[in-house]
């Protein structure tokens, strides 16, 4: 049974940072694209950021709208993938989540319906 445990969500002004983790299991993990995404109240979810290994490299990619303030990161061996937050802004308040694809299809998975496995979530509350 696959299981995605996000935590490290809370409260923070704007400007702060915040770290989110997920912890992954029951799949293998290394061989999974693993994102985060985001819904917003009152809006659809959308794609923050997704991590892929291959050939012992980790590869990233975001949105334009936290590229340069949050970074995605991996650990093969622990099963976790986590999303640094900084700089944060009022709009990045938004319930996070964390999510699993399998292997093939697109290069950088960004569209939810690539995603196999999610978390429950996490919420992120920046205050102005």
């Amino acid at each position: 049974q696959v299981q995605l445990v996000e935590s490290g969500g809370g409260l923070v002004q704007a400007g702060g940072s915040l770290r989110l983790s997920c912890a992954a299991s029951g799949l293998p993990f290394s061989s999974y694209a693993m994102g985060w995404f985001r819904q917003a109240p009152g809006k659809e979810r959308e794609f923050v950021s997704t991590s892929r290994w291959s050939g012992g490299s980790t590869y990233s990619h975001y949105a334009d709208s936290v590229k340069g303030r949050f970074t995605i990161s991996r650990d093969n061996v622990k099963n976790t993938v986590d999303l640094q937050m900084n700089s944060l802004k009022f709009e990045d308040t938004a319930v996070y989540y964390c999510a699993a694809a399998k292997p093939g299809g697109s290069y950088y998975k960004t569209r939810d319906v690539e995603y196999n496995y999610w978390g429950q979530g996490t919420q992120v509350t920046v205050s102005s």
